[in-house]
């Protein structure tokens, strides 16, 4: 779900691996020890292996082969353990037989499982929309026994069937659908390769150190690379995988796919062109091979097979496209506008969509701290009077885009303290462009899931006081940077935590995240979001503060007024008053009342309904053009009560007061 700060790296230690290993070999049993001592010669705490860390690798490895607790029993987990008993000492031999046996273990639970579904799911199945359940594996147990393995299943099962129905499925065909996932995700563990199994058993690992250390397989190493850089070379499609269908999401602007003129979402993929050009049947393939048939070198052709539904019936045809280099534009820095009468005088709103600090580690490669200064040059030329900030989307990305970006508010000075296990010490991280590119009113919209370098910046312009930080109570908490090094033969990379970072107050985001003044109802705001609420993780700290006296600019070029206590004192009774009435909001608070009442409790009746609408929502945005998808976000109940607060706040810096809104006539 949330990217993390990143500094991307070079160089893995050549020390890792001063042994000969064969680079052209898969990930193999022996490469685990060397990345083994490549994350604890970097991890900011961990330096050693020891049986305190072996148990919570152990621990990990079961919570990755079922995650949701429906196939493993508790003598599974007990075998499981006793398996892996002495893991460390097994990989230093080059043993991973175990790997292999608890793959297999699970494959007999997986069956087993299956064959009840199929058996449940017969003639004499009823669906019963009053079925309760616990589904967050977090509070409950694996199952004692087959018995109450199966008795849960029922439930499950309810529930998936549920899903369908809730889209307009009927009952015969909804009970096959998840018959037939029961059966791809059987085939899928089967048809695990041992890479897999090992790559498995390194986030294992990884884990263990804390919850933002993780071991990339070279597949999710390319996606992360392609994340990053805004671009891969490619169709230009998105895909999704939907009953064995490898399915178009959405069509990329000015990509081959959207250039071709014949293709469109809801378009399944039947089969791919391999290098020898032969067509190869995807169907029931897992998504991320498919991915990689598609994917080539610009210039480079693939043909797909398409299956399209037409009235009653399906047509089928084929597309030859050539692949392009595609920017990813939606994750991109974007701006909208708003105008807006405040006291008789119009107007003008910026406000900056900010889905992820990006950043392409190659020479000219793209970056958002670059757009975003392009952006708020642009929104000067417009004469906007008031900016807002949106990183409520934004689960963070590159540090030194961070850095750059917060010094676009102030003239320079220290924008983040990096904690340094190789110094010993924390170094402090400065913006020293001493342009000011914004000098206005300015306000950042944070929720739960705004995450490391969106702390960073909204910590640093809080501490400054430079900006009004409005949204939900708090931003998700994670207080720590990231380096990724990748592992030589193009085998995958490790992402290892390195540091903690600290705003220029002195504060580390560590599990209390950044605090709004302005709070509002968020969607978000729920007690399992967020950094406190993960596994192994670190312990905050506090620094005495930082702050930096050349980043206020008093008068003259790129003068800046600081916000004031009593400002953000009037604007928080003016937002309870616009929020108090907002029915958007209203909605929001009682999902979230709701949310509590049921604790973990999943009602089969409530999921047909939500989903329903949900669905709904989410194929509308899907499939929507440019334009309708600006006017969506604009329409966005937290979007305009920023923009809002924004206006107050032009009010406020023109040295004007403001009335609660109920007094005005």
């Amino acid at each position: 779900m949330f990217k993390s700060v990143v500094l991307l790296a070079s160089l893995f230690s050549s020390m890792v691996f001063a042994q000969t290993l064969d680079f052209t070999k898969n990930l193999d049993c022996n490469w685990v020890d060397p990345i083994q001592t490549g994350y604890l010669q970097n991890h900011l705490v961990f330096k050693q292996k020891d049986s305190n860390l072996e148990g919570r690798v152990i621990e990990q490895y079961i919570k990755r082969q079922d995650p949701s607790k429906i196939y493993l029993l508790e003598e599974d987990i007990a075998k499981t353990k006793t398996i892996m008993k002495s893991v460390f000492e097994d990989i230093a031999k080059k043993d991973c037989k175990f790997t292999t046996e608890i793959q297999a273990l699970l494959v007999k639970r997986v069956e087993e499982r299956t064959v009840f579904v199929k058996k449940y799911l017969g003639k004499d199945f009823k669906f019963n929309k009053e079925t309760e359940f616990v589904y967050d594996p977090d509070h409950k147990k694996n199952p004692k026994n087959a018995d109450e393995a199966n008795e849960f299943l029922k439930k499950y099962v309810q529930f998936q069937v549920a899903n369908y129905l809730a889209t307009d499925i009927k009952l015969d065909e909804a009970k096959e659908r998840v018959v037939k996932n029961y059966e791809r995700n059987l085939k899928r563990i089967k048809d695990t390769k041992s890479d897999e199994l090992i790559a498995n058993y390194l986030n294992s690992f990884a884990l263990s150190l804390d919850p933002h250390s993780s071991f990339f397989s070279k597949d999710y190493y390319e996606d992360f690379t392609i994340d990053m850089s805004l671009s891969l070379e490619g169709i230009g499609a998105t895909l999704s995988q939907q009953d064995g269908f490898t399915t178009i999401e959405a069509l990329v602007p000015g990509g081959a796919a959207a250039k071709s003129r014949n293709l469109e979402p809801q378009d399944k993929i039947v089969a791919v062109s391999k290098k020898d050009n032969k067509m190869e049947n995807v169907i029931d393939m897992d998504l991320k091979d498919v991915v990689k048939l598609i994917r080539g070198p610009k210039g480079t052709k693939v043909k797909l097979s398409i299956l399209r539904k037409e009235g009653e019936g399906n047509k089928k045809f084929d597309v030859e496209l050539v692949r392009e280099k595609v920017s990813l534009e939606d994750n991109a820095v974007s701006i909208y506008y708003q105008d807006k009468e405040i006291n008789g005088a119009k107007k003008k709103i910026g406000i900056i969509n900010f889905p992820s600090f990006y950043a392409d580690s190659k020479r000219g490669g793209r970056s958002s701290a670059a757009d975003m200064k392009k952006v708020i040059a642009q929104a000067r030329e417009k004469k906007v009077d008031g900016l807002v900030l949106d990183l409520s989307n934004n689960g963070g990305g590159s540090l030194e885009d961070a850095v750059k970006i917060g010094g676009l508010f102030i003239k320079t000075g220290n924008i983040v303290k990096q904690s340094s296990r190789a110094e010993g010490k924390e170094i402090p991280l400065a913006d020293t462009d001493d342009k000011v590119d914004w000098n206005g009113p300015l306000v950042i919209l944070i929720s739960r899931i705004s995450a490391s370098a969106s702390e960073i910046v909204s910590g640093a312009m809080k501490d400054y006081n430079r900006a009004v930080v409005v949204g939900a109570d708090h931003t998700y908490g994670k207080g720590s940077v990231q380096t990724v090094l990748p592992v030589p033969g193009e085998l995958g990379a490790l992402k290892v935590t390195i540091g903690m970072f600290f705003t220029p107050g002195g504060f580390s985001t560590q599990h209390r995240g950044v605090e709004s003044d302005v709070i509002i109802p968020s969607p978000y705001s729920v007690d399992d979001i967020g950094e406190k609420s993960m596994d192994y993780s670190l312990p905050p700290k506090k620094l005495a503060s930082f702050l930096s006296k050349d980043a206020y600019v008093e008068k003259g070029d790129g003068a800046w007024q600081e916000v004031k206590a009593d400002w953000i004192k009037k604007l928080k009774v003016r937002s309870t008053e616009r929020v108090g009435k907002n029915e958007e909001f209203k909605k929001i608070s009682d999902e979230l009342e709701k949310t509590k009442k049921l604790g973990k409790v999943i009602k089969v009746s409530e999921v047909i309904k939500e989903k329903g609408e949900k669905d709904k929502k989410v194929k509308k945005s899907r499939y929507a053009g440019k334009d309708e998808k600006e006017k969506e976000y604009l329409k966005r109940a937290d979007i305009q009560e920023a923009s809002d607060v924004v206006a107050d706040l032009i009010v406020l810096e023109d040295g004007k007061d403001l009335v609660p809104i109920s007094t005005k006539k």
